[in-house]
């Protein structure tokens, strides 16, 4: 038995060098890189377009890959040198989210939250309009919705989150002064640390050098183990 224990403890040490390391998930919660952002999940409650927890939604928790929430720590920090503080309502959203909506968008009678989130866009224009789409670059996980605020008080935008508008489009004069100013200085910051806007929706930025622009997840968002 002795002989043959260096072979034994040879094989054992070769076969745990070739059992390779599990691969880090792509997608992070955002509390983990960057805790001092605000979030606030719309879609985890009812307070949205649909009025109702939207498919994939199991946590209040905001996720995104690592790669754009190490880019939302460096544009809090630009937020921060203002006085100033990121807001985050949505970033990675579930295929099976963007799927629950396209269900809602054919129901043409379901329109329970309109007078809030889209008065004056008729809900079967949502889609060929760009307002909703049937598929989401916030699948890719590298999409975000977000706002400033100072001191808790978000900052006046001309519009709430998820207005389905004209007026939500980033540079439409029709808003106020201090709407556009707030707007521009959301742009200047989420554009230094290598963000996009989508020109149809101001709270809406996809990071430029995304690490995934051509999958789609759809693992739903959890809550963090506690085990």
């Amino acid at each position: 038995m002795v002989r043959y224990l260096p072979i034994v403890l040879l094989l054992t040490a070769i076969g745990c060098m070739n059992r390779q390391a599990p691969e880090p998930s792509p997608l992070v919660r955002l509390s983990e890189v960057a805790p001092s952002i605000e979030q606030r999940a719309a879609y985890f409650g009812s307070d949205n377009f649909m009025g109702r927890p939207i498919r994939g939604y199991e946590a209040d928790e905001v996720v995104i890959t690592r790669e754009a929430a190490n880019a939302l720590a460096h544009a809090q920090s630009l937020a921060q040198a203002e006085g100033l503080s990121l807001l985050v309502f949505d970033a990675y959203r579930p295929q099976r989210a963007v799927d629950h909506f396209v269900e809602w968008g054919a129901d043409l009678a379901d329109t329970l939250n309109q007078a809030a989130f889209y008065p004056n866009v008729p809900k079967a224009e949502l889609f060929e309009r760009g307002y909703i789409a049937e598929r989401s670059g916030h699948s890719r996980g590298s999409t975000v919705d977000l706002t400033l605020t100072r001191d808790g008080v978000e900052l006046d935008m001309g519009t709430p989150f998820d207005f389905f508008d004209e007026l939500s489009h980033t540079e439409n004069a029709a808003i106020s002064e201090e709407a556009m100013r707030n707007r521009m200085l959301l742009r200047d910051i989420m554009t230094e640390a290598g963000f996009r806007n989508y020109v149809n929706e101001w709270w809406h930025y996809t990071l430029i050098d995304e690490p995934y622009p051509d999958t789609y997840f759809d693992q739903p968002i959890t809550a963090p183990d506690t085990d």
